[in-house]
């Protein structure tokens, strides 16, 4: 498999585990349970889906740009 490929796989499982730790949240809040750990059970797979997501983002480009400089 590409590491492309895999690195997409990854980005989308991390998305599930994000809506999961905010649901978490919510019903944590819901039973307004104080405790510090469930609001900061997201921080992990958002810090992750924001470097992956960048990555992804910015690949076409980048691919694009070297394409370009090769050729020139």
């Amino acid at each position: 498999m590409n590491w492309k490929t895999s690195l997409r796989q990854f980005h989308r499982w991390l998305s599930i585990a994000f809506t999961v730790a905010v649901i978490v949240n919510i019903v944590a809040m819901m039973q307004e349970k104080q405790a510090v750990w469930v609001g900061l059970l997201a921080l992990l797979p958002l810090v992750l889906l924001m470097l992956t997501g960048l990555y992804l983002f910015v690949l076409p480009h980048a691919t694009r740009w070297r394409g370009e400089r090769r050729a020139g």
